[in-house]
């Protein structure tokens, strides 16, 4: 169960208002972030970092790993470029990297849900237009 004070919501709300527009049909979005790619080799933790997806730079998440002097792990959790970051932490590293590809896994099945319900309602709205006999 999510929050009220998650700032997931407050994004997705964001991004459903832009995509409840009426608009033809549109290609699928490519993500503007390359997804680094899960090796089995140990990946380094401080500085480790994922993007979230969205059409908008200004409402992308970004989760952003950093070491502390005592070898414990933080997660700064922003949204858009020039947010507060919300911190989780301390943990290990392994900790924080399974956070992050966590939230980011996460994000991700949330836009694509909205998306899909978008999309939904717009075939549902366009059903119901050409019923009326608008064009």
């Amino acid at each position: 169960m999510v929050s009220q004070s998650d700032p997931t919501d407050h994004a997705l709300a964001a991004i459903a208002s832009i995509l409840d527009q009426p608009e033809s049909h549109r290609e699928p979005e490519k993500s503007a972030v390359e997804e680094k790619p899960v090796a089995p080799e140990r990946i380094e933790a401080d500085g480790y970092w994922k993007v979230g997806p969205g059409p908008m730079a200004t409402i992308r998440f970004k989760w952003t790993v950093r070491r502390q002097d005592d070898s414990t792990y933080y997660v700064d959790e922003t949204i858009g470029e020039n947010s507060q970051p919300i911190v989780s932490g301390p943990m290990s590293a392994d900790a924080a990297i399974r956070f992050v590809d966590d939230r980011e896994n996460e994000a991700r099945q949330r836009f694509e849900q909205l998306k899909s319900e978008m999309i939904g309602r717009g075939s549902a709205a366009d059903l119901v237009r050409k019923d009326d006999g608008e064009i």
